[in-house]
């Protein structure tokens, strides 16, 4: 059984004791981890999202950084 995206986000937030992504930071941590996933092997996507919230960075914040390096890299 799968469950859409926002069902599992919700449901995974609720867990985890916190507010699930809004929209707008959805889309930036989809977009960070397309940047990541395009600069690098594809592995770096999720694990630089995690890394992010490891840095307590927003999601615009995060992917700002991911742009910047994958310039710099390139």
């Amino acid at each position: 059984m799968t469950v859409d995206a926002q069902t599992w986000l919700m449901r995974y937030s609720e867990i985890l004791g916190v507010a699930p992504p809004s929209e707008t930071e959805i889309e930036a941590l989809l977009a960070l981890a397309g940047v990541a996933a395009h600069a690098s092997e594809r592995a770096a996507a999720p694990v630089s999202c995690w890394v992010a919230a490891r840095a307590e960075k927003s999601a615009d914040e995060a992917l700002i950084a991911a742009e910047t390096l994958a310039r710099s890299i390139q």
